[in-house]
C-alpha cells in the first residue's frame, strides 16, 4: 500500500456483525477508509455513522453502489439479502465483498458468480479463518516438509451452541431455507482451512444428521420444529492419496473448539483451540514432533505472521483484519483491466510472506476458476454429485503468497461455489457421495 490511496468502503449492513467485527477491524487498518454506509433501518444507518465516524449516510442502496467515492462495496447484511447487494454492486462495476453464506442456494451462488464474471469485478466472500497466523505458519511447515508426505489429516470442530436450547440471538439457525446451520456455518469456515495446508480432496463422502428436531428459544421458551443438520461426518482422499475425515457438530456441552491433526511419513503436527470462534487471546497453538517416538513440541508461531494487531480482538474477529490486509493487496484503487488471481507459492522475503508480482501461467498449472457441481442420482437417500474443474487463466496472475487452495482467497467469483456443495449436505438426509 506504499505511496497508494487509501481503499475507500462503501457499507451495506449494520447488523452485530457488521458493527461488532468488519467496522472495528477496518477502523485500525490504514489502507481502508468507510466512506459511505446504507441500511434499510436509516435511523440505525444513521446511528452506526454517527458512532464510528462514518461521514456519509447513502439513502439508497443505489445511491451507495454508485457513489464515485466509494471504491468497493461490503455486503454485511443476512444471507437471504445478500443477493440483492451483490446485483447492485457488481451493476455499478464496484469490487464487491460478501459475507459468508453467499447465498442460501448454490444455484443462486453460481448465478452470481458469472454475473461478476461478466462484469469484470474482483470478489471476496467472508471466508477468513485459514488466514489466521497459525494456519498460515502450519501451511508453510507442510509445504517445507516438515511432516514429509502426508498420508493422513483429521479435523474436529464442535461448538456448544446450536444445541436443543438456543438463545433468540441465534434463532436464525434453525430454518433450513437460510443456510446458516453449525454445518453451513462452520463447515464453509474451516473447509478451507484443512485443504489450504493438505491439498485438495480427490473424492470423499459425508454424513449430515439432525439430532435436535425441536429447540427450545432459552429467553422464551417457545419451541420451534427444524430439519437443518447439526452433525455432519465426512471422510474422503486427498489429491495426492493421503486420507482425510472430518467432524463437524453442534450442542456440545462441554470440551467443545478445534483439533486439526497431520499425520504424515516424517513428522506429526496439531493444531487445537479451545474454542471454535475464539474470544479474547484464545489463538491456535501449533504442536508437532519429527521423528519416530518423539513427543509433541510446541512450535511458536514466528512474528512474520502477525498481520494485524490482535490485542483486546477476538479470534475470529482478528482473522477479518488478516483477510483484509490480503484484500488490499490485491485491490489496487486505481481499477485496471480484469484478471485472473490465484494463489501460488510465494517468496520468503523477510518482510512478508504474501507477496504481488506478475506470473504467467498456463492451463496446466491453474488451480480452479470455476467449480460446476451438477446433480445426477438422486434418490431421496444418497445424492451423487459430479465435480467438472475447468480452467481458463485468461491472462496473468497478479498475486503470489505462500498460500495454495481452491478454496483459499482469490477475488474470484468461483470461490462463491465450492463452499455451496455443503448444501446438498443440508438438503440430504442420508449422505452425499461426491464422484
Amino acid at each position: 500500500m506504499k505511496d497508494q490511496k487509501k481503499i475507500r468502503l462503501g457499507l451495506i449492513g449494520v447488523g452485530n456483525w457488521a458493527l461488532f467485527a468488519h467496522v472495528r477491524v477496518l477502523r485500525l487498518l490504514p489502507e481502508y477508509e468507510i466512506v459511505a454506509i446504507y441500511s434499510q433501518r436509516k435511523e440505525a444507518a444513521m446511528a452506526a455513522a454517527t458512532e464510528y465516524g462514518i461521514p456519509h449516510v447513502a439513502e439508497s442502496l443505489d445511491a451507495l453502489v454508485t457513489d464515485p467515492l466509494v471504491d468497493q462495496v461490503l455486503v454485511l447484511t443476512t444471507s437471504q439479502q445478500h443477493e440483492e447487494g451483490i446485483r447492485a454492486a457488481i451493476t455499478a462495476g464496484k469490487d464487491v465483498y460478501c459475507e459468508w453464506p453467499l447465498t442460501p442456494t448454490a444455484a443462486k451462488s453460481a448465478e452470481l458468480a458469472t454475473l461478476a464474471d461478466a462484469a469484470g469485478v474482483k470478489t471476496q466472500i467472508g471466508l477468513q479463518r485459514q488466514f489466521a497466523p497459525a494456519f498460515r505458519y502450519v501451511h508453510d511447515l507442510v509445504a517445507q516438509g516438515y511432516v514429509g508426505k502426508v498420508r493422513s489429516a483429521r479435523m474436529h470442530v464442535s461448538v456448544n451452541m446450536f444445541g436443543e436450547i438456543r438463545a433468540n440471538a441465534v434463532r436464525w439457525s434453525l430454518p433450513i431455507e437460510n443456510f446458516m446451520s453449525v454445518v453451513a456455518i462452520f463447515g464453509g469456515h474451516f473447509f478451507p482451512v484443512l485443504f489450504s495446508v493438505v491439498g485438495k480432496p480427490s473424492s470423499f463422502s459425508a454424513l449430515t444428521a439432525n439430532q435436535f428436531p425441536e429447540v427450545t428459544i432459552k429467553e422464551t421458551g417457545e419451541k420451534i420444529q427444524t430439519t437443518s443438520p447439526d452433525e455432519l461426518l465426512m471422510h474422503g482422499t486427498l489429491a495426492d492419496g493421503g486420507l482425510f475425515s472430518i467432524h463437524i457438530e453442534g450442542g456440545k456441552l462441554s470440551g467443545s473448539g478445534v483439533q486439526i491433526d497431520i499425520t504424515g511419513d516424517a513428522g506429526d503436527l496439531k493444531i487445537t483451540n479451545t474454542s471454535a470462534f475464539g474470544g479474547v487471546d484464545e489463538n491456535f497453538i501449533v504442536t508437532g514432533a519429527q521423528g519416530d517416538s518423539r513427543p509433541l513440541e510446541n512450535l511458536p508461531i514466528p512474528a512474520e505472521y502477525e498481520w494485524f494487531p490482535r490485542a483486546g480482538l477476538q479470534t475470529g474477529v482478528a482473522e477479518l483484519g488478516d483477510l483484509y490486509v490480503a484484500l488490499s493487496r490485491d485491490l489496487p484503487v486505481e481499477h485496471k483491466p480484469f484478471r485472473h488471481s490465484t494463489m501460488r507459492s510465494g517468496s520468503s522475503s523477510s518482510s512478508s510472506r504474501f507477496k504481488i508480482r506478475p506470473k504467467q501461467v498456463n492451463a496446466s498449472t491453474c488451480d480452479f476458476d470455476r467449480c460446476c457441481l451438477q446433480s445426477g442420482d438422486n434418490t431421496g437417500t444418497h445424492l451423487h454429485v459430479s465435480r467438472k474443474a475447468i480452467c481458463r487463466p485468461k491472462q496473468q496472475l497478479h498475486v503470489s503468497t505462500s498460500m495454495e487452495s481452491p478454496m483459499s482467497f482469490v477475488s474470484r467469483p468461483w470461490m462463491f461455489l465450492i463452499p455451496s456443495v455443503t448444501r446438498f449436505w443440508c438438503e440430504t438426509p442420508s449422505s452425499v457421495s461426491i464422484l
